[in-house]
């Protein structure tokens, strides 16, 4: 192996250590924290605990309302993706199968087009208007949710949708079935591989979202999310790490559970309807 080589392969293998490194190090801070009393995390912050003190986690739990606000998470979270499961596939299925005529063409690009924009440009405007509607709510919150998944969930479903033959089809018409039915029972199932891509990163971002719940809910307590409550965490515990890591931790382990479990449907979704079949 020449001398070249050699140097490029530690180069790739010094900057992936460096990598995992930056990764894994908030996370050890973020268990060891939540495992140690106050008294030992004043005496060493980054030491390992002398013993695995679940007192924080039970604290969190009973002082602070812990349980409503992972519900309030839960809620938003699941008929949110129940919504974008239902309604991107069947735009996306209009979109596809008409991509000769202008008037689709133009609303796939016009979706799409969102991937372009940054949150940070409109957010303004959005909470004025929902301000206005009178939709500073759960309810508000999750129609934000379904119109921003639009973008990236109609991307990838067209692509993938365009792969389908559609002959499937009309072989389903002339057996007698209707659109809906063709589209129900024939073509929804064979987008089973980037529907789990669809809603496993959705589910990512909206557990884990911030922004909009702080625009959108923060006007009272009872609205929160996990989110929320940990951003207001500092205040009603006087900057108590142990218990906001305890929080963090709680908060962080269902999705790091569901992502464990469903990674792989990822990679396939997104690789599927990448090539012409």
């Amino acid at each position: 192996m020449s001398r070249k080589k050699i140097l490029n392969k530690t180069s790739i293998y010094l900057l992936l250590v460096v990598g995992l490194v930056l990764i894994l190090f908030p996370t050890y801070l973020t268990i060891i924290t939540a495992m140690k009393t106050p008294t030992e995390s004043a005496e060493n912050f980054f030491s390992l605990p002398k013993s695995f003190y679940m007192g924080n986690f039970k604290e969190v739990m009973a002082r602070s309302h812990f349980f409503k606000y992972a519900w309030n998470s839960l809620l938003i979270t699941g008929v949110s993706l129940v919504l974008i499961i239902f309604i991107s596939p069947m735009i996306s299925y209009a979109i596809a199968r008409n991509l000769d005529k202008k008037y689709y063409k133009f609303l796939f690009v016009y979706i799409t087009m969102g991937i372009f924009i940054p949150f940070q440009v409109i957010m303004i405007p959005v909470t004025k208007l929902m301000t206005k509607i009178n939709m500073l709510n759960q309810g508000g919150l999750i129609i934000l949710y379904i119109t921003y998944s639009l973008i990236q969930s109609v991307f990838l479903y067209v692509g993938y949708i365009k792969t389908i033959p559609r002959d499937l089809e009309e072989a389903a018409y002339i057996d007698g079935c209707s659109i809906w039915q063709a589209y129900y029972k024939v073509i929804f199932p064979l987008l089973r591989p980037v529907t789990a891509t669809v809603f496993i990163m959705n589910a990512l971002w909206i557990w884990n979202d911030f922004l909009l719940p702080l625009l959108i809910l923060n006007k009272s307590p009872k609205y929160w999310t996990l989110q929320l409550f940990q951003y207001n965490f500092k205040s009603q515990y006087m900057f108590d790490y142990n218990l906001a890591f305890s929080s963090f931790m709680m908060s962080s382990l269902p999705v790091i559970i569901v992502y464990l479990i469903m990674q792989k449907n990822i990679v396939s979704g997104l690789t599927c309807g990448a090539i012409k079949q």
